[in-house]
């Protein structure tokens, strides 16, 4: 078998999720398909991250393991061809071969997500589906400020969705870091691994700090309380893209390679 690593982006807003399920089209099973129809083998890829409906993704990356050898831009751009007569919202923006022991999942270091808000009275028309619309003004230093309470290593409770079936709340978050750019407001976030509707929760519960209903001493008691019941309104998953996966450079040792995450992220 060969195995191949691919990057893809794709517009959530027509998918069940990353996952294949049976109640809607997926992103995994629009690549499967495409696999099938590029080279007629039936394979399961798989992806650094299941997104939700309405997530999108600019930097999913995923493998798949194939008993026919490509040339990867020959595999890309058969995919590519398939994609787009199936007339899928889903792009492979690179390929390469991998080593056996590369794993989507299990390799990843980090995990780099977007969250887009854009503040204006207007309601979204070429934006509509790609950002929370919020017809008001949010102050971005005070959610800044508020996200700094919530990096480091915590157990994340409040900010877990009930339906969470990661073993551990305990996570460690390396940044969550708010800008603004005229009317659009991002919200960064990185970490190894993150739980099911982590970043909406932080989203919503950063927009309350924005409005002023909420303090940063509020945030950081919303954390300590470790109860999904203090969390703020969880965000809509328009605004929210996966965007970079960060991977070993060199694998040579498959305890090395398989060892990275426990848990699969998850950010419905």
């Amino acid at each position: 078998m060969h195995r191949y690593r691919m990057t893809i982006e794709y517009d959530g807003a027509r998918y069940v999720g990353w996952q294949r399920q049976d109640n809607g089209p997926s992103v995994q099973g629009a690549i499967e398909k495409a696999i099938l129809s590029a080279s007629g083998e039936t394979v399961s890829v798989r992806g650094a991250g299941r997104t939700d409906s309405g997530v999108h993704a600019m930097g999913q990356v995923i493998h798949a393991d194939l008993a026919k050898e490509w040339a990867p831009f020959k595999l890309q751009n058969a995919l590519n061809a398939h994609l787009r007569l199936a007339g899928e919202r889903v792009s492979v923006v690179e390929a390469d071969a991998a080593s056996e022991f590369f794993d989507a999942r299990f390799s990843a270091l980090r995990r780099h997500y977007l969250y887009r808000i854009i503040t204006r009275r207007a309601p979204l028309a070429i934006e509509a589906g790609k950002a929370w619309w919020v017809p008001k003004t949010l102050d971005h230093e005070t959610m800044h400020a508020a996200a700094q309470t919530l990096v480091g290593r915590h157990d994340f409770s409040t900010f877990r969705s009930a339906h969470c079936q990661a073993t551990s709340p305990v996570r460690t978050l390396d940044r969550l870091d708010v800008t603004r750019n005229g009317e659009l407001i991002e919200i960064r976030a990185t970490a190894q691994s993150f739980l099911h509707n982590q970043i909406r929760s932080f989203a919503g519960t950063l927009k309350l700090a924005g409005e002023g209903k909420w303090t940063p001493e509020d945030v950081r008691a919303a954390l300590d309380a470790r109860d999904r019941k203090a969390c703020g309104p969880v965000a809509p998953p328009d605004g929210l893209y996966f965007m970079q996966v960060d991977y070993p450079e060199v694998i040579t040792d498959r305890r090395r390679e398989t060892g990275a995450a426990n848990d699969d992220d998850n950010l419905s």
